[in-house]
């Protein structure tokens, strides 16, 4: 009885191994097939390219499904090239059954999947993903060239996706496609790109805040928030983040949130200069005057010496008074507003003066602002001090 069981055992075991030659065997008729995919396509014999590559396909679509080859680094780098390739070929031909997104989305997952297994074959996974990759990305600079912005933007995130089966993130390739699907006003796919970028710090805060301004684009206003709030842990008192975050609030409808985000970062560090330096240049784009200059004066309460603080206030107050000038020439003849613009013109450019005269004892050659301030005297009736500006102005190189 014992030798009659050991007998079927053995049976069995040979049984077991002649199937598992077989998978393998497929595996090996994949390789060979589509060694013959690559031959024909040199001779530019299409038609023997394609049907080597349905073969290659109906062997790897075997392997795959089998125990014994479906975890084979060697069968998951043919099934990469091989449905990377069946994705190409259905561009040319429509009459191949694949879909060519899913052969893609194959031919990625095989190469994550297969390149960690070993080193026997990672080096062919490592060259083929990069191969694909090249390929893609040289889609993508064509499609751009052509102003197709939308198709370029796919091509360059597949690149992106190729390398990163290979454990490398292409950061390159991730901001061309968030670019181009910004240019092509698919805000949400831009977004996802950039907040990827975000994640790792690409270009400092940058990817945060385009990440936030597309979906903002979107219409993702919350999501849009999210980004800049998590942004500003790191650098709370960051202009860009600052006015993005504003603009997001803004964009809301909720102008009180706006006002609220710059008072609650000058809650958290109320004696920082460059924080109400800043929040003072949030102010000027925002065409808030009033606010401007006072945040304005508060970074030069703090330091008295902050030639930023000094030159921004003296220019937001020049511009401010020429704008209020030309409100007053605006005005028909005899409008009793008149007067009163015009003399909140000049007290305007009065006020200027201070900051930028103390702004040029620091830096008397800077040729821009002794103009300003030969303007700024003249237009006051300083005859004297006029012309004293104007001749450091002239001198200055």
């Amino acid at each position: 009885m014992k030798q009659i069981k050991f007998s079927a055992l053995l049976v069995g075991i040979a049984f077991l191994s002649s199937y598992s030659y077989a998978q393998k065997a497929k595996e090996t008729s994949a390789a060979v097939e589509y060694q013959k995919v690559q031959k024909s396509m040199m001779m530019q014999d299409m038609d023997g390219a394609k049907k080597a590559l349905l073969s290659a396909k109906s062997y790897i679509d075997e392997a795959v499904q089998h125990e014994d080859t479906k975890n084979s680094q060697k069968t998951l780098w043919l099934q990469g090239d091989i449905y990377g390739t069946l994705a190409i070929f259905k561009a040319q031909d429509t009459t191949i059954d694949v879909d060519p997104d899913k052969a893609i989305d194959i031919s990625i997952a095989s190469y994550t999947k297969g390149y960690p297994l070993g080193k026997k074959y990672q080096r062919d996974i490592q060259e083929s993903a990069n191969r694909a990759a090249d390929m893609m990305f040289m889609a993508g600079g064509m499609a751009y060239e052509k102003e197709m912005f939308e198709e370029a933007g796919e091509a360059y995130g597949l690149a992106a996706r190729y390398r990163g089966s290979i454990d490398v993130f292409d950061s390159t390739s991730i901001f061309n496609s968030a670019l181009c699907y910004e240019k092509s006003e698919k805000y949400e796919k831009a977004a996802i790109q950039y907040e990827k970028l975000a994640a790792v710090g690409y270009k400092g805060i940058a990817s945060a805040v385009d990440a936030s301004r597309a979906y903002r684009n979107a219409g993702n206003l919350e999501k849009a928030m999210a980004i800049i709030n998590e942004a500003r842990k790191k650098d709370p008192s960051n202009r860009e983040l600052l006015l993005e975050l504003v603009n997001a609030n803004i964009e809301a409808g909720d102008a009180a949130g706006a006002e609220k985000a710059l008072n609650d970062a000058i809650s958290t560090d109320p004696n920082n200069k460059q924080l109400h330096y800043t929040i003072g240049t949030i102010y000027i784009d925002l065409k808030e005057n009033e606010k401007a200059e006072t945040a304005l004066r508060k970074a030069l309460e703090i330091d008295p010496n902050y030639q930023d603080a000094q030159y921004q206030l003296g220019a937001h107050l020049v511009t401010w008074a020429g704008d209020l000038k030309l409100q007053a020439d605006g005005l028909k003849f005899g409008d009793p507003n008149y007067n009163k613009l015009k003399q909140q013109s000049d007290e305007t450019y009065q006020r200027a003066v201070d900051p930028l005269e103390k702004y040029i004892e620091s830096n008397p050659n800077d040729k821009a602002v002794l103009t300003i301030l030969f303007q700024l005297h003249r237009n006051l009736g300083n005859s004297e001090k006029a012309l004293e500006y104007k001749k450091r102005a002239d001198a200055a190189e």
